[in-house]
């Protein structure tokens, strides 16, 4: 909450923890504390209060007339962020339609008024913003009208998809806690010149580059918008055109952060979100970054408890050799190895071998070039009618 609140440009003033059985139905905290939180913002002066779930409009309201200042939740504060750093056409779409979404029930929810959502953190600003008097039809007019937009984004990376899926392109996704390192290490493998911040969610737009590995064969890598601990439903709903490039994936990317503190609970925030959007089963490689910044004995430990994981650093370029090479391996574990004599003045289906395949072998003979090379299964047939022999 600490680091979300600085990434939304705001500052700690203090920090209160209420222990509780269950939330309160009309104060989400207890009556009594909502006093005591009170008095503490009257006397060092704060202007804004942030509670680590979602209120309801009713709780929300409630503990406004209470506390006598504005008070939002953590989906607030997040969207808040998004709002920020959302500069892509789809980017500001899907932030919008999260941000109305969110609002609608609170503009016709107890006693919440428009006039409460001026300028500061948590209120509607950023992209697409209005004139917040819009009553619930405009709003629900305005949100249909967005998950129309939504959709045709959805259908064209869909297309695109289905072209990469038809030339037997094998797709990578990269995933993870936000500012793990995932624009980084697309950086480091690509050179895609992503921007890149040390703070949450610095980047939001879904950035697909080409990626060449070490046996030539050309994949595709996509970069997605960070995870997090209770990620709003709101933005899981609106992302889907994003998220799609995750589901669709042949392997997920899952970025550690590894010097975090809270690395375990980072994990099981992943594994949730992945869980939700229906890509938990799909094929993962557990890569820890920032390896640069950890001591020896924090990576030992690492190594020994997660024996399957890649150890790098993609702002130094540390293990980055071995990653490709292990994607390389699970790339080429879906191919078929076929022998291949092709024709001296057929050099443009040597170029294609080169660039569908992985080469093993090749060497010229009187009845012309002879490949070994293993071919993605979807593009064997292509390639059958030249073939000596396919194992």
């Amino acid at each position: 909450m600490e680091q979300l609140l600085i990434t939304a440009g705001g500052e700690v003033a203090a920090k209160i923890i209420q222990e509780r059985e269950k939330p309160h139905s009309r104060t989400y905290i207890g009556p009594g504390k909502a006093k005591e939180i009170k008095e503490l913002a009257q006397q060092q002066n704060i202007g804004l209060v942030i509670f680590d779930s979602e209120l309801t409009p009713s709780q929300q309201y409630n503990l406004e007339e209470i506390i006598d200042c504005r008070v939002i939740d953590r989906t607030a504060l997040i969207l808040d962020i998004f709002a920020q750093h959302a500069h892509s056409k789809e980017g500001k779409l899907q932030v919008e339609l999260a941000q109305l979404s969110y609002l609608l029930p609170r503009i016709i929810g107890k006693g919440i008024e428009l006039s409460r959502m001026g300028g500061g953190i948590g209120t509607r600003r950023g992209p697409g913003e209005q004139k917040l008097e819009v009553d619930r039809r405009r709003i629900r007019k305005r949100i249909q009208h967005l998950r129309s937009e939504l959709n045709h984004v959805r259908q064209n990376r869909k297309v695109q998809r289905k072209k990469r899926k038809k030339a037997a392109v094998f797709s990578i996704s990269l995933v993870g806690y936000t500012n793990a390192g995932k624009s980084t290490l697309l950086n480091s493998l690509t050179d895609a010149h992503v921007f890149v911040e040390d703070q949450l969610f610095a980047t939001l737009d879904s950035t697909t580059r080409k990626l060449q590995l070490p046996s030539h064969q050309q994949v595709v890598a996509s970069d997605t918008v960070g995870f997090i601990k209770k990620l709003p439903h709101q933005l899981v709903a609106s992302f889907r055109s994003t998220l799609d490039e995750v589901r669709e994936a042949d392997l997920l990317l899952h970025i550690i952060d590894a010097t975090h503190p809270q690395m375990k609970e980072q994990i099981e925030a992943v594994e949730v979100v992945l869980e939700e959007i229906g890509a938990a089963e799909k094929p993962r490689l557990n890569v820890f970054n920032k390896i640069d910044a950890a001591s020896e004995d924090q990576i030992d430990c690492l190594r020994k408890r997660y024996q399957d994981g890649i150890f790098i650093s993609a702002l130094k370029g540390t293990g980055i050799d071995d990653l490709t090479s292990k994607i390389d391996d699970i790339a080429t574990a879906s191919s078929t190895r076929i022998e291949l004599v092709i024709d001296y003045t057929r050099g443009d289906l040597v170029e294609k071998i080169h660039r569908l395949g992985r080469v093993i072998s090749e060497e010229h003979s009187p009845q012309g070039t002879k490949i070994v090379a293993d071919i993605p299964q979807a593009r064997l047939d292509e390639f059958k009618a030249l073939a000596i022999k396919a194992k």
